[in-house]
């Protein structure tokens, strides 16, 4: 992986909080690391994981929250997405378990005890790299993200997204996602943290590759809470009151076999920390601060 623009004018971090590239032994990874509040004590530190199609900014309206609850928050984005770097054309370095020891790399570079927060897609991808090491991590938040393969709905989401990608260019697939309105569950890049062309440029700097290694693996992937669940870590499975993706009730038994703290956050669908972010983000503050670090 080479050096990532993380420093571009078009996704400035939020107020207080720095864009940066994280170095570690996989590659650069580009981060939006926000610091506690002036004059709090810090609490603990959160790394943050995003979903499909998404990005470090669909965090950005929790760092202020979180901050001024002594929490320092670190949102990446992962390999192959918006400003983290990564093949085009080969899926080989997208695999779950690569993405999970990526995971595990921004850990180490990071070097402190986390609490680890991953949203849809990074809640699967944080799954592999907490069941191949739990040890950097004090806690683990699943946000909107379930037990096994999505939904039969979505799946035919990411159909519609592999096969406009085999035949038409990233800009070309922009434009029909558009056409066909912005969706909030999976497969949904025109709904986001920002304006349309932030949104829009967002979208051209994922790579290919990524998009189809990672959407294959949510029509796939296998259902693994009971190896989860034999892992010593807190956990916490919080999500919207509605979803499309993983129906809420399959959540709640998620987390009743997992014995994890549970939040619905009320008026909130698959994306409560864009949907939902004050009430999102004193949730996880309240969970964190019962294993709290310091």
């Amino acid at each position: 992986m080479t050096r990532p623009t993380s420093t571009s004018p078009a996704f400035p971090p939020p107020p207080g909080a720095r864009a940066y590239p994280l170095r570690t032994a996989r590659g650069d990874f580009a981060v939006v690391d926000s610091p506690v509040a002036a004059g709090v004590e810090q609490r603990g530190v959160a790394l943050l994981l995003p979903g499909f199609t998404g990005s470090k900014e669909d965090f950005h309206q929790l760092h202020e929250p979180l901050a001024a609850r002594g929490y320092r928050t670190v949102a990446v984005d992962g390999r192959g997405q918006n400003e983290s770097d990564g093949p085009a054309d080969d899926e080989s370095p997208y695999a779950r378990e690569e993405l999970a020891r990526d995971v595990l790399a921004q850990a180490a570079a990071l070097d402190t005890p986390l609490h680890l927060v991953g949203h849809s897609l990074g809640g699967q991808i944080g799954r592999a790299a907490v069941l191949l090491d739990p040890s950097p991590f004090v806690s683990f938040t699943l946000v909107a993200s379930g037990p096994a393969e999505i939904s039969e709905s979505q799946k035919q989401r990411v159909k519609l997204l592999h096969d406009a990608l085999a035949v038409m260019t990233m800009a070309q697939v922009w434009e029909a996602i558009l056409a066909m309105g912005p969706p909030e569950e999976v497969g949904g890049p025109a709904r986001g943290f920002g304006d349309p062309e932030r949104l829009r440029l967002r979208w051209l700097n994922h790579k290919p590759a990524q998009l189809l290694a990672t959407g294959r693996e949510l029509c796939t992937e296998p259902n693994r809470v009971a190896e989860l669940a034999a892992v010593p870590l807190p956990f916490h499975v919080l999500s919207g009151s509605r979803d499309d993706t993983w129906p809420v009730p399959l959540l709640d038994e998620m987390a009743v076999q997992l014995r994890a703290h549970r939040t619905v956050v009320p008026g909130a669908e698959h994306s409560p920390n864009q949907d939902r972010p004050l009430p999102t983000a004193h949730a996880l503050a309240d969970f964190w601060d019962r294993h709290t670090t310091s």
